[in-house]
């Protein structure tokens, strides 16, 4: 995770960025730590990397890389503002002793690709590039499963989608989706593989509930997604809510801020 000290909206990437938009710096800072505490409470390590002034971005760790089975492959942005966090979160892996694969297609990490099962969920059709996918398969020898997005306000794959079960786990897994996010294929695709799913409504992916992180039992969730509480609580998973709304400003939340290390 990255501290929110630089965090601003000072351009607009995606139609939650706007201009009259003002960030409240003491809260976001105030809601960031709250997050690490209660990822701490549930016996979880954080790491963090310092923050860069002039990347009013760099708080959205996710979007740095896809980290799977301690292989590193990093991100290459869309947006000219945030290529600049590349280089950051790059240094800070190989420092920490990874090697990381710097890719030569646009690819935004986990903010468009997703470990769910045996596969890689792979997001298209506003940042990260088809071409993307095959590198993403090629450098982790893993299944990558494309799926095209068409709503822009969900931008990102994990806008629209996460993983509830463990990915390690080749038969298990399924995910929490908002079907209308993605093209008619696209849906076709994710009911055939993921027939248990949990399906979310517009609402409660409008209040970032699908940008959520699961250890399997515990799903730290955008206490504004109430039907997607409710649901998660019945298939027998434990909600934990944590506000990250002053993030959402910039069309964040609980996964833009959490890079997931899977060693």
């Amino acid at each position: 995770m990255c501290e929110p000290r630089y965090f601003d909206v000072h351009y607009a990437i995606n139609p939650w960025m706007r201009d009259d938009v003002r960030v409240d710096t003491a809260l976001a800072l105030a809601q960031w730590q709250n997050l690490i505490d209660t990822y701490r409470a549930h016996g979880h390590t954080v790491e963090t990397v310092p923050p860069v002034p002039g990347l009013p971005d760099m708080v959205f760790a996710a979007n740095s890389a896809l980290v799977v089975a301690g292989r590193v492959l990093g991100s290459n942005f869309h947006a000219e503002q945030r290529r600049p966090e590349s280089a950051e979160y790059e240094t800070w892996f190989k420092a920490a002793g990874y090697d990381v694969h710097h890719p030569a297609s646009v690819c935004e990490g986990e903010g468009d690709l997703v470990p769910a099962g045996r596969y890689v969920l792979a997001g298209s059709g506003f940042r990260t590039t088809r071409a993307a996918h095959d590198e993403a398969q090629e450098f982790f020898g893993v299944p990558v499963i494309g799926l095209r997005l068409v709503d822009p306000y969900f931008y990102h794959l994990d806008t629209a989608l996460f993983a509830l079960d463990d990915p390690d786990d080749p038969d298990g897994g399924t995910i929490a989706y908002y079907p209308q996010a993605f093209s008619a294929g696209s849906r076709e695709v994710l009911a055939r593989l993921f027939p248990r799913a949990v399906v979310a409504t517009r609402d409660d992916a409008m209040a970032f509930g699908l940008n959520s992180v699961s250890d399997g039992r515990h799903v730290f969730v955008a206490p504004q997604a109430t039907g997607l509480i409710a649901q998660l609580d019945h298939r027998g998973y434990v909600p934990v809510p944590v506000d990250l709304s002053e993030f959402h400003k910039a069309g964040g939340g609980i996964k833009c801020c959490t890079q997931e290390i899977r060693s």
